[in-house]
């Protein structure tokens, strides 16, 4: 009897283990089906985007909607190219100018002023940084017209120089910089010291090398912020030739006839250096998602 219960005890374990395999398998099922559709709907658009772009005007508007082009054409970017609308390629280089530019400047300075805020005290630090972060409440069209006149009094309306400047820096960039280098040791900095290290040494040998992962994130960020502007340079700008590629894109929405199929293109063409970003520092990028999330 009581191996007979011992066999029925077994025997109903391992189907409970099987049932519970089995539940498993379904639920990852279920959940990797999920993600499917929600992948399949997010990357649409994209994928829209991208072959509306061989489509002409008549088809992008034809009903019933189409995915693939019926009949494919590659108008749309050679008149994008040649320059015959806009001279996007120049626009493009613009772009891809200034928010390199701005993008390196905003990293040396939020660095540099985080550095500041993380390993130094001086005589209203907390009052400054309660400031700093203050500013971060007020939207950015308050500073426009301000702005705007410090610009116009500079003499720099219509050149780089008045989107470049005032992208450098960000107080969300400088607050960010200095929670990752309050994670820098101070002992590392005391044994600079030691060795006869320059404040500006051990800022650039210690503390950038270890906030590598920080500056990889807000890279990522300044980049796509400055890439994606549109507002401030439409504001700044006068002439066709330093216009940014969003502002000359814009510029095909014509009172009579909108160029849909070139949008599409410029848009396409205007994704490849974020993903070529992306691909370059996703390692950086995620082992600095990993890391503040272990921090906290």
């Amino acid at each position: 009897m009581t191996a007979s219960n011992a066999t029925m005890a077994q025997r109903a374990s391992v189907q409970r283990r099987s049932w519970s395999g089995l539940n498993k398998r379904l639920r990852m099922a279920i959940i990797l089906g999920v993600l499917l559709v929600l992948s399949l709907f997010t990357t649409m658009p994209f994928v829209y985007m991208i072959t509306g772009a061989f489509k002409t005007n008549a088809e992008i508007f034809s009903y019933p909607l189409t995915l693939i082009p019926r009949n494919p054409t590659n108008d749309n970017y050679l008149r994008l190219l040649n320059g015959s609308e806009i001279p996007f390629v120049r626009q493009f280089t613009n772009s891809v100018f200034i928010a390199t530019t701005q993008t390196l400047l905003s990293l040396l300075v939020s660095s540099w002023v985080g550095w500041g805020f993380a390993k130094y005290s001086f005589r209203g630090k907390n009052a400054l940084f309660m400031f700093l972060l203050a500013t971060m409440m007020f939207p950015g069209q308050v500073s426009l017209v301000p702005l705007f006149l410090l610009m116009l009094k500079f003499g720099w309306l219509d050149t780089y120089w008045a989107i470049i400047i005032p992208g450098a820096a960000s107080a969300f960039g400088v607050f960010f910089m200095r929670q990752i280098m309050l994670g820098v040791p101070d002992e590392l900095l005391d044994a600079g010291r030691i060795d006869g290290s320059s404040e500006f040494g051990m800022y650039w040998r210690i503390g950038l090398p270890l906030a590598g992962a920080g500056l990889s994130i807000l890279s990522v960020l300044s980049f796509l912020g400055a890439w994606n502007n549109y507002m401030w340079p439409l504001i700044v700008l006068r002439t066709a030739d330093k216009f940014t590629f969003p502002v000359g894109l814009a510029s095909l929405y014509g009172l009579y006839k909108i160029e849909y199929g070139m949008i599409l293109g410029g848009s396409t063409l205007a994704t490849l250096p974020i993903l070529i970003l992306f691909i370059l520092g996703r390692d950086q990028f995620v082992a600095g998602i990993t890391q503040g999330a272990i921090k906290g």
